[in-house]
């Protein structure tokens, strides 16, 4: 078998015989007439007209010999069958053709629309221009990309191979598109906020940092869609505001991790913690329904449903069923046993990173669709105290397939309990943890400000990932790569 520099060797040759025959092997502009989805469309009017078209795609296949040959063309949107015959086409054109032409290349070419014996809609070439000559070759057709590492880092090869995936991004502009038009129905405001922060706020992660130089000071890159930002838009007079955007986030590599991912964050003023669940549960559903026709999927291998009322979930008592531990009484001790009993690592946690991690053992047993209520204070550092238990926050989150895809407060707007609550934060931070919220003393003063009451709610990529049966990288057009070569 030809290696790969042979290979490129073979078709730099091509070129040279497209070059000396005059033809532009990489042209600005070629004849074009219709997308390929769109000859298909107009097929019949063609071939009884004998007009002749122009159309254009990458040739994905070459089967025939001597003379007639049969193209495959593909051009992101359909399939188009062209046919070359010697005796029509110009004895010239035809013999670069068959001595120039590769699979992987893109090609214009004009005739008239026929269907073959054996009914295949075509066309039947008279003429033909390179529109751009491939010089490496596809995978090959069976197997395509096989190696994981190989797909995502080349991934252009992956959609060119497999149809199938360009449909999953398709539909993933769609679950983003029914999401901005309903909320913007609904009365919300699309924003913009700043994508670097002094400060980290919206969500507990690590972030990722770099310079300002021209202010010579360090700044991060944000870990939640402006949820800082878009509570002081509350406050200045908008009501209702959104924004769909990236955020980022300088965690672990995996299959169901991302570093850069897009989420969308919303801010209703005056909006309470049951109409929250009830307008996002209703929102969810719709967009789910657009974007995948069908509110019935299998996750994981259990069979969902997300069409009846979801039911709620209690943080503090589900955790106790599962363990038998009561994450607002029991000592750091008792939580330690009890994670070393169940083969779970926690080496070097406080009180917070013990509570959510006993959580997190537990959650991977709920299947759902259901809502996780009454999230301990520690953990909801910017979510109103439950009036019930003051120990518990106004907290939703939809659990699905045993993790969370959603996050959503009756947002804290006392400044004073803020305030106690960043410096519970800051403890954590000079403790060592890496995850723990920045404090944000500018947004403790604009709370002082006075923030009407109001729900603020999250979901992104990894809800769109599960429902699609992906894994969330494999949902990100292009997620970043170690480079070839380089080790941690």
């Amino acid at each position: 078998m030809a290696s790969l520099e042979e290979l490129k060797e073979t078709r730099l040759r091509k070129l040279e015989l497209l070059r000396k025959a005059g033809m532009e092997a990489y042209p600005a502009k070629v004849p074009r007439d219709h997308c390929l989805a769109d000859a298909r469309k107009k097929f019949a009017e063609y071939e009884k007209s004998g007009k002749v078209v122009n159309l254009a795609g990458r040739v994905m296949a070459i089967r025939g010999q001597g003379a007639i040959l049969f193209f495959v063309l593909d051009d992101g949107k359909a399939t188009f069958q062209a046919v070359v015959k010697k005796d029509v086409l110009d004895a010239k054109l035809f013999d670069l053709l068959t001595s120039a032409i590769d699979i992987g290349d893109v090609i214009s070419v004009t005739g008239t629309c026929f269907k073959t014996n054996k009914g295949e809609e075509s066309i039947l070439v008279k003429s033909w221009t390179m529109a751009s000559k491939s010089l490496l070759p596809l995978p090959e057709k069976w197997h395509g990309l096989v190696d994981p590492d190989e797909r995502l880092r080349k991934r252009y090869l992956d959609f060119i191979m497999d149809p199938g995936l360009r449909d999953l991004f398709k539909k993933k502009a769609v679950f983003w598109d029914a999401t901005r038009r309903i909320l913007k129905t609904e009365g919300f405001l699309e924003v913009e906020t700043p994508t670097l922060e002094l400060t980290t706020g919206g969500a507990e992660a690590r972030p990722f940092m770099t310079h300002h130089n021209d202010y010579n000071l360090d700044v991060y890159l944000r870990i939640s869609v402006g949820e800082l930002w878009q509570k002081r838009l509350l406050a200045a007079g908008f009501p209702r505001v959104f924004e769909i955007g990236r955020l980022y986030r300088n965690e672990g590599s995996s299959p169901e991790h991302a570093q850069e991912f897009t989420n969308l964050e919303f801010y209703c003023s005056y909006m309470d913690m049951d109409e929250g669940i009830l307008f996002t549960e209703k929102l969810i559903k719709e967009v789910v329904q657009e974007t995948f026709g069908t509110l019935s999927f299998e996750i994981q291998g259990n069979k969902v449903d997300l069409s009846p009322e979801w039911p709620r979930v209690d943080y503090v008592e589900t955790v106790e069923k599962m363990t038998g531990i009561n994450v607002l009484k029991a000592n750091e001790k008792d939580m330690e046993k009890k994670l070393k009993e169940l083969h779970v690592d926690f080496e070097g946690m406080n009180r917070e990173r013990l509570t959510d991690t006993l959580w997190k053992y537990c959650r991977k047993q709920i299947i759902g669709p259901a809502w996780l209520v009454n999230h301990p204070k520690l953990v909801s550092p910017l979510s109103k105290i439950n009036p019930k238990n003051s120990e518990t926050t106004l907290r939703a989150q939809l659990l699905l397939a045993g993790a969370e895809m959603t996050n959503g407060f009756a947002e804290l707007n006392d400044p004073i309990d803020q305030r106690e609550r960043f410096d519970v934060q800051k403890k954590l931070i000079d403790a060592g943890d890496k995850e723990a919220m920045m404090p944000d003393e500018e947004f403790v003063e604009m709370l002082e400000h006075a923030m009407p009451p109001a729900f603020g709610f999250a979901y992104g990529d990894r809800l769109f990932a599960t429902l699609a049966g992906k894994p969330l990288r494999e949902t990100q057009l292009f997620p970043l790569m170690r480079p070839k070569g380089l080790r941690k």
